[in-house]
This record gives C-alpha cells, sequence and structure tokens, in this order.
C-alpha cells in the first residue's frame, strides 16, 4: 500500500494542469485537466507560467481552420503568450538563468502555453517588462510581435506617414495604434463609437465609426494601412493606397474559405488569392502589399519591452480570469467585443522581486 501511494504522488509530480482538446470543435472542447510535464530540449527553457492570453487564432486553430497547414497531434494545448518565471534550463542555453522572469509567444506548431509549464527556444523568449505584472506582459507577446513585424518590418513606418489601422481597439489594434505614434506617425483608425475615446487615449489622431462612416471616402489617401479583416474592407483599403504606399494585412481570409470548400481546397484557394493580391498590388499598382505571420522572435520582443519601460507602450487588458474560465474567455473573444486583451491567470503572481 506504502509504494503504490507513493508512485501516485511521482507520478501527480510528473504532470500539469492544462487546458486541451482532444478534438476540434466548438469551445466546449476545451478541457482542463491533468497533462505530462514538459521537460526542455536543447536550447529550450522551461517555464512556469504566471500568465497566458487568448487570440483569435488559439480559437481558430481550436475549430481546425488551419487543420490542412498546422498538424497537432490529439490531445493538444493551445495558447500562444506566456508570461513567467524559468525553473529549468535545457543544455546550451546561457542567455537566461533560472528565476528570469521572461515572456515569450512560442511558435503555433509547438505544445501552447494554456498551462501550469512550456517550454520555449530562447531564440523566441525575452526577458519581462520590468515595469509591469506578469498579467500585463502576457497581454503583449503575439499582438506586438504582429504589429512589429507589420509596421516595422513589412512596412517600414517612418515619422510623418499616414497610417490607418483597422479594429483600433482590438488587441493588435491597440498595440499597433501606440507604435506608430512611438515611430512620428499621423494615425487613423476604424472601430465602434463606444471605443472612439480608449483609442483616442491610445494616440489615435482621426476615428472612423466603421458604423456611419466608409474610412476610403472620409480619410485621405495613406501611406501605411494595417488591415485585419480581410475581405471587403481587405479590397476597399487597397483602392486608398497609391503608388510607393504600403499594406501590411493579417487575416487571410481562411476561415470563410475552409467553411465553404474544406480544410485542404480552402487553405490553397487562400493561398492562391494571397499570392494574386500580392503580385498584382506590386507589379501593376506599384503597391507593396504583404500578408503577415507573426514570427516568434526573442530580440523583437526585447525592443517591445523597452518600449514598455520606457512608457512608449502601455498593455491594454479587457479582463484577466482563472484557467478554469478558459471556455467563456473563449466565447467571449470570439464575440469581438473585446477591448484589448483577455488574458487568463495560471498562477499567482510573484513578490516583487520576481
Amino acid at each position: 500500500m506504502r509504494r503504490t501511494s507513493a508512485v501516485i504522488v511521482v507520478l501527480y509530480r510528473r504532470s500539469v494542469r492544462a487546458a486541451r482538446i482532444h478534438r476540434y470543435g466548438p469551445p466546449e472542447e476545451l478541457v482542463v485537466e491533468e497533462a505530462p510535464r514538459p521537460s526542455p530540449g536543447p536550447g529550450e527553457v522551461l517555464v512556469a507560467v504566471v500568465a497566458t492570453a487568448v487570440n483569435p487564432i488559439d480559437w481558430k486553430l481550436r475549430k481546425g481552420v488551419q487543420a490542412a497547414i498546422v498538424r497537432r497531434r490529439m490531445p493538444t494545448i493551445l495558447g500562444m503568450d506566456v508570461s513567467g518565471i524559468v525553473e529549468e534550463a535545457g543544455p546550451g542555453v546561457t542567455t537566461f538563468s533560472i528565476g528570469d522572469a521572461v515572456f515569450a509567444s512560442p511558435d503555433h506548431r509547438r505544445e501552447g502555453t494554456y498551462a501550469e509549464y512550456v517550454c520555449v527556444p530562447v531564440a523566441q523568449l525575452a526577458h519581462k517588462p520590468a515595469s509591469i505584472t506578469h498579467a500585463e506582459a502576457a497581454s503583449l507577446p503575439l499582438v506586438g510581435l504582429t504589429a512589429w513585424d507589420c509596421l516595422v518590418r513589412a512596412a517600414d513606418v517612418k515619422a510623418g506617414d499616414a497610417v490607418l489601422i483597422h479594429a483600433g481597439s482590438g488587441g493588435v489594434g491597440t498595440f499597433a495604434i501606440q507604435l506608430a505614434k512611438h515611430f512620428g506617425a499621423t494615425v487613423s483608425t476604424t472601430c465602434s463609437a463606444r471605443n472612439a475615446d480608449l483609442v483616442r487615449s491610445l494616440g489615435a489622431d482621426r476615428v472612423v465609426d466603421y458604423a456611419t462612416e466608409r474610412f476610403e471616402v472620409v480619410l485621405p489617401p495613406q501611406d501605411v494601412v494595417l488591415e485585419a479583416m480581410g475581405g471587403d474592407v481587405l479590397a476597399r483599403s487597397l483602392r486608398m493606397l497609391g503608388r510607393g504606399a504600403r499594406l501590411a494585412s493579417i487575416n487571410s481570409g481562411m476561415g470563410p474559405r475552409v467553411k465553404r470548400l474544406g480544410p485542404v481546397l480552402g487553405t490553397l484557394a487562400t493561398v492562391a488569392a494571397t499570392a494574386w493580391m500580392i503580385l498584382y498590388q506590386r507589379i501593376v499598382r506599384g503597391v507593396r502589399a504583404s500578408m503577415v505571420v507573426r514570427k516568434p522572435d526573442g530580440e523583437a520582443l526585447s525592443s517591445i519591452a523597452e518600449l514598455v519601460d520606457a512608457g512608449a507602450i502601455r498593455p491594454l487588458i479587457d479582463r484577466v480570469v482563472p484557467l478554469e474560465e478558459i471556455v467563456d474567455a473563449h466565447r467571449y473573444s470570439e464575440t469581438g467585443r473585446a477591448r484589448g486583451k483577455i488574458v487568463i491567470r495560471v498562477r499567482p503572481e510573484p513578490d516583487a522581486a520576481g
């Protein structure tokens, strides 16, 4: 009897609490349960997760929208934001130490961050901004890297540029407004009337109520557009751009195509439509259009952390909920009404030293 109890204790210590799906489907497929505790490989660290966050990509993966290109072995843990403490370092790790406060947006093909522990390659990791909590830091990595890739890498935003950011009250939008203003751009954004004061507080110079105004009519020609809606909004955005302008889109329109055509044909149709859009805009119209997929990048995250600690970027959180409420968090995220990020608390905030 004593021996059996010891085995049970060992097995328990080798497991972690995690939110997993066993098949694609609605939010109810997310189950908080015991999962194997991961171990860091070469060049990785094991992070004790304090907080994670919900992003639209999470529920798109949960639904199986990207199943044709992102193949996950079931059951699988979702989640692509993390802030926490380094608990163990794998072979060859020299840039991070046990006890370091870190944050990251790991690669989406790995097991995710809706868990007590996650392994992260050090190349995708950065030290957490010292001026904010782990809950605040967990709201930043994916949206921050997405905005960075759009405005810095794809669009090369400079002082004096006229920049239009769609969906300004969402996770990427709230970050992108602040980043564009930091670079000295004149920023316009689209949102609902109820969020107008919010986006102005982040630095938006002109707010377009998408319910009553057409942005391509009320705004002058733009130098840069960060497009997040796809479909008609993408087409209208392109029409307001002249030669030499830049567009960075983060919505490929894959969801509706997959729903209509199935995973394989929907994915192929999306790839073909995206390639045609980019080639036509660049060759015929002289518009530098890009479809942006966030790159997990610790170096860029370090730059973002510096901006946060300097006061140029502030996190915007809609709500913080425990891991046990992950199903409701996904439901709320899918409404599209969140102002900023939905953060999931996995364990209590450490003391000030952590």
